[in-house]
């Protein structure tokens, strides 16, 4: 039998309070506006309701019983789809560690191959890799066990993961010199150039790859190409900008790169569905000026 509703009642009591390793146990009564969001390495679970995270073009949607996993950092439109204070939405998030992948990459035998993998995916949880969470949520509830058993049963959840459907996409977090870790300098790159003009062929050197296996790659691991990138990146820093401090719409755009007044709001109203000043006002008035969790 599925252990979903024991983990549900875990999170419903636990949500919002403090807990080992990093792990985040989140709630909402009310479906959220979509927002700008930074995705990380990590494992997310959704334990009832929905969520969606777009990137770039790419909806990834997931419901109860489904989880996420992020490799990379990238910036996604996230919200929480489905959710009532009658069956909110429970989610919850565990940090992927690169030293504990990589640990379990060298005791693993045979080697397990490593193949290109996308950044960030989507897949149903297995019985084992439910089974494996709820005993850990259960230490939740006996603090005098965390201590000796909490790091063998974290380290479980990562084994199924990598031996799972997406154990590509958690591999790619434990190898230096992965794909995606080269796609990872690209993307911390662009991150820090976002208002600079560059060249493709720049991000090409700081990745450690040739032009078109930089556009293959990247495109795989993020679903854009680097100028899509620093387009997604731009507009996110502005609207953050605007949410913190409205004010002049146009100086923002400057200052995150955009040479014209008319392209940034152009641009931005495609991809956030309203021109930037109201957008901020709409956001603003919601109550929604806070970055969202994937």
């Amino acid at each position: 039998m599925s252990a979903l509703p024991e983990i549900r009642d875990l999170v419903l009591r636990h949500a919002g309070r403090p807990a080992p390793g990093g792990l985040v146990l989140h709630r909402s009564d009310v479906p959220t506006e979509p927002m700008p969001a930074q995705s990380e390495p990590v494992f997310a679970l959704v334990v009832q309701g929905a969520k969606t995270a777009v990137v770039g073009e790419t909806d990834f949607s997931y419901g109860a019983g489904e989880f996420l996993v992020a490799a990379v950092r990238l910036p996604v439109i996230a919200h929480v789809s489905r959710a009532s204070a009658a069956e909110p939405y429970l989610v919850l998030g565990l940090p992927l560690s690169p030293t504990l992948i990589a640990e379990l990459l060298l005791d693993a035998q045979p080697a397990m191959p490593s193949e290109p993998a996308p950044g960030i995916a989507v897949s149903p949880a297995g019985d084992d890799l439910l089974d494996a969470v709820v005993r850990l949520l259960r230490l939740l509830d006996r603090p005098g066990d965390q201590r000796a058993l909490w790091a063998g049963l974290e380290r479980e959840i990562v084994w199924r993961l990598l031996t799972g459907d997406q154990g590509g996409t958690v591999r790619q977090i434990g190898l230096a010199d992965s794909n995606v870790a080269q796609i990872g300098r690209a993307i911390r790159w662009i991150r820090e150039h976002h208002a600079d003009l560059f060249r493709v062929e720049d991000v090409a050197r700081v990745a450690g790859m040739s032009v078109t296996s930089l556009h293959r790659h990247f495109r795989a691991v993020t679903t854009m190409t680097p100028i899509q990138f620093q387009k997604t990146i731009r507009l996110h820093e502005a609207r953050n900008r605007l949410l913190a401090a409205p004010g002049d719409v146009a100086a923002v755009g400057f200052a995150v790169g955009y040479e014209s007044a008319s392209q940034f709001s152009r641009e931005y109203r495609r991809m956030f569905g309203l021109p930037p000043g109201r957008d901020a006002a709409r956001l603003a008035l919601a109550g929604a000026a806070r970055l969202a969790e994937v």
